[in-house]
């Protein structure tokens, strides 16, 4: 039987491996499948290794659902939003993100880059170093560094909290404004994803993550926000504020749908 799913545009055929993940966990053969038809063009040397060598291991220590990825566009730069609960966050969305045909990029801390093994995957992954706590100068060169990056056209996903939620609940704490600003001033689209899980795969205070019994972990992605009304090339302090509420509500909302549960007065 044809099965269809409204996307926010049109409806578009669903394949058995995306009919499956939508409501129920990926099965280890279809997350196989799924891994080979992971884009792999463009990955970075050690990158593209690093992904090959964590992808099996994710599959078999989680239960993964993915939903939402057609909200990715297939090519053109985009940012991608995110609430931050784990270690094990970049590993699930550099997985979600490649089931969408994207490869991504990340804001990292600079602190990745100095070691060897790391330092070599951060820097073949075209991945964008953030100095933190060292002032004005360091904030804009990790700025224009993303704004050139999606206006070449990659896929920068980005951790607007800077950090894990300061929440207890797990629900979104503030986020900074850095992602708006660059949305902002380049104009492309923000697509939100609530990512829900991986604090029981990998909890904050672990170094090792938790396999049994496996974990589920869930990432939903929304239509890109609506930021066009305060879009421009220089946006106002008020015009990034406006967009960084509009962003995590995004992701908030997403969340709550996951968690399945009403997320906490602002």
């Amino acid at each position: 039987m044809l099965l269809l799913r409204r996307s926010r545009f049109r409806w578009v055929k669903l394949n058995a491996d995306a009919r499956a993940s939508e409501n129920t966990p990926l099965t280890r053969a279809q997350a196989v499948r799924l891994g080979s038809r992971f884009p792999r063009r463009g990955r970075g040397r050690w990158f593209g290794v690093a992904i090959d060598v964590i992808w099996p291991l994710l599959v078999l220590g989680a239960r993964l659902r993915f939903r939402g990825t057609e909200h990715l566009p297939k090519d053109g730069g985009v940012l991608v939003a995110s609430n931050h609960l784990s270690f094990a966050d970049p590993v699930t969305m550099t997985a979600f993100c490649l089931a969408g045909g994207r490869i991504p990029r990340y804001l990292a801390k600079s602190e990745l880059w100095s070691g060897r093994v790391v330092g070599s995957v951060m820097s073949s992954g075209k991945h964008i170093p953030v100095q933190r706590d060292v002032g004005a100068r360091a904030a804009y060169l990790a700025y224009k560094a993303a704004v050139d990056a999606v206006r070449d056209g990659e896929c920068v996903v980005v951790f607007p909290e800077a950090g894990f939620s300061t929440r207890d609940d797990g629900w979104p704490s503030d986020g900074k404004a850095g992602l708006a600003k660059v949305a902002l001033t380049t104009g492309v689209p923000v697509v939100p994803v609530a990512n829900w899980g991986t604090h029981h795969l990998l909890p904050p205070d672990s170094k090792l993550p938790k396999v049994f019994p496996r974990r589920t972990v869930t990432l939903v992605a929304g239509p890109p926000v609506d930021l066009s009304d305060l879009a421009g090339p220089r946006p106002t302090s008020s015009a990034v504020a406006e967009a960084n509420v509009r962003v995590m509500a995004a992701v908030t909302e997403l969340l709550a749908e996951v968690r399945g549960e009403t997320p906490p007065a602002a």
